[in-house]
């Protein structure tokens, strides 16, 4: 028996995105993927110092009202909405466009922090955070007493 490749199918099926999606090398690699996929969240940077922890993210395009920061039970929640709306309405057409930003980033804040120093700033597309330290008063070491 022998096996001939029929050339007379349906365009459709002859399409190239066929072979993409059953061939799942390159399926997984092909650029529709890479459009539809979730943006990353902002990079970000924890410094600890002598005082105070600096943390400092990366968020261009975004301004101070687009952010929301919170504090509840030591987790410390760094969340921003942008949206963009631009509209051009012309004699023979209409063009409207519009995009929509958003991420949410939560850390776990160490016991030695100062939730009432906490100053947070935003300048050049880098929102940076400066959350105090307080210091822990130190456990006495465990005694041992002897019984008589």
């Amino acid at each position: 028996m022998t096996l001939l490749k029929k050339s007379n199918f349906p365009s459709l099926l002859n399409e190239r995105w066929m072979t993409d999606f059953f061939d799942t090398d390159r399926f997984f690699d092909s650029n529709l993927l890479k459009m539809a996929s979730v943006p990353p969240l902002p990079l970000v940077n924890i410094v600890e110092e002598e005082k105070e922890f600096v943390v400092e993210m990366a968020a261009p395009g975004m301004g101070k009202k687009d952010f929301n920061i919170s504090i509840e039970n030591g987790l410390l929640t760094i969340s921003a909405e942008n949206k963009v709306e631009t509209e051009e309405v012309k004699k023979n057409f209409t063009r409207k466009e519009f995009s929509f930003n958003s991420f949410t980033r939560s850390f776990t804040l160490p016991e030695n922090v100062n939730e009432e120093k906490i100053e947070a700033n935003y300048e050049n597309g880098i929102l940076k955070l400066h959350i105090g330290k307080k210091v822990l008063t130190k456990v006495p070491p465990k005694k041992q007493i002897a019984i008589h």
